[in-house]
């Protein structure tokens, strides 16, 4: 499906968006990565809040608003002025897709709701993005990224196991709505292409955060079992956690038993992994925290690099936990970045890409769109 909307649909498909912060403009930057035309609407003056949400600044814009803001043509509108309003109808007359992040019923009162949209453009896929949705008792209460991360639950699991919560330090609340955006315009243009109509998409904060619980939701709904924060830790995985090291951290994730047998190998503990309390994850988690201490113990006896340079080629999943200068210096960060970028001379019919076999990269696909179109 992405292929197919890639290379014939998304790059033909105009978009407007009123539009600000970041779920909606994480959402659209994706689309305009994909090749859509993007046209953010702002207020005239400030324009997008997140323009001065800074510093660092680079020139006059601050580095987050240009970080989800890539791709895109702006224009500045009053939607309280009728001619704003009108602006507005021209450009969902002529595009595909309109976006918009109000508190529901806000655009309804300025004579942009979806249905006044409909009127003037039957075809148009509408979504709103909004904090809690379009009905509900929370429905009228703006949602911030940090807010939603508390009322879904998120925090209250994220953080030290003895701590206090804490907010995640990106804000992925915004970011998973972007991503669930993102797929259900893509979902509503497949429809639109099958029946000639339009839809109204509605996505917000709270729905998207409480589906990305996942197994924790899971196991409350199936068990009645209250979550708890673990640190780095996995409640049903042991050892899957970060272990300090002479200088630094090393994460390590044991997914069965054969992988907890090589790690003790490379500890040098061969005996662990024949340990009744130990022989199973089951019995593992039971034993966590007798596990835990012996492990603990043995990572502080080498550097990371020592223990990166004894874990690789082992198939354990394992890594530092690094610094964001450490991460875009690491050689598998540095690579991707680099086949991304040669993705521009990427010649798909032909399938070479500077003499490696390639492989079907959404996001070098986006980046030879968004940059050629």
């Amino acid at each position: 499906m992405y292929s197919t909307f890639l290379q014939y649909g998304v790059n033909h498909i105009r978009w407007t968006s009123p539009m600000r912060v970041l779920a909606g403009p994480f959402a659209t930057m994706i689309l305009g990565d994909l090749g859509a035309e993007i046209i953010k609407v702002e207020r005239p003056g400030a324009g997008d809040d997140t323009r001065a949400w800074g510093p660092p600044f680079v020139g006059t814009e601050s580095a987050y608003f240009l970080s989800v803001n890539r791709n895109k043509k702006s224009i500045a509108v009053n939607l309280k002025d009728p001619c704003g309003v009108r602006v507005i109808k021209d450009l969902a007359s002529v595009c595909d897709v309109l976006i918009e992040n109000y508190v529901p019923g806000k655009l309804a009162e300025m004579g942009l709701g979806y249905r006044h949209i409909q009127e003037v453009a039957p075809h148009i896929i509408y979504c709103s993005i909004t904090g809690y949705g379009q009905t509900g008792p929370m429905s009228q209460r703006g949602g911030y990224d940090s807010v939603v991360c508390a009322v879904s639950g998120l925090m209250h699991i994220t953080g030290p196991q003895n701590g206090d919560p804490v907010r995640p330090g990106v804000a992925m609340t915004d970011l998973a709505t972007g991503l669930y955006s993102h797929g259900a315009i893509m979902a509503g243009l497949l429809q639109k292409e099958k029946t000639g109509k339009g839809l109204h998409i509605d996505c917000n904060l709270l729905s998207s955060q409480v589906a990305c619980l996942s197994h924790i939701a899971a196991n409350y709904l199936t068990g009645g079992k209250e979550a708890k924060r673990w640190g780095t830790a996995h409640e049903s995985i042991v050892p899957y956690q970060a272990f300090e090291t002479k200088d630094g951290y090393l994460v390590v994730g044991t997914g069965n038993d054969q992988q907890f047998s090589v790690v003790c190998n490379i500890l040098s503990l061969p005996a662990l992994s024949q340990d009744r309390r130990f022989k199973t994850n089951k019995l593992r988690v039971h034993n966590r925290r007798e596990l835990i201490d012996i492990l603990c113990a043995r990572f502080l006896d080498k550097t990371t690099q020592n223990w990166l340079e004894l874990f690789e080629g082992s198939g354990v999943p394992y890594g530092p936990i690094n610094s964001i200068q450490e991460a875009f210096s690491e050689p598998q960060v540095s690579f991707l970045l680099y086949f991304n970028i040669k993705a521009k001379t990427w010649n798909w019919k032909e399938q070479q890409l500077d003499g490696r076999s390639p492989y079907f990269d959404v996001v070098a696909s986006a980046y030879y769109l968004g940059r050629n179109k």
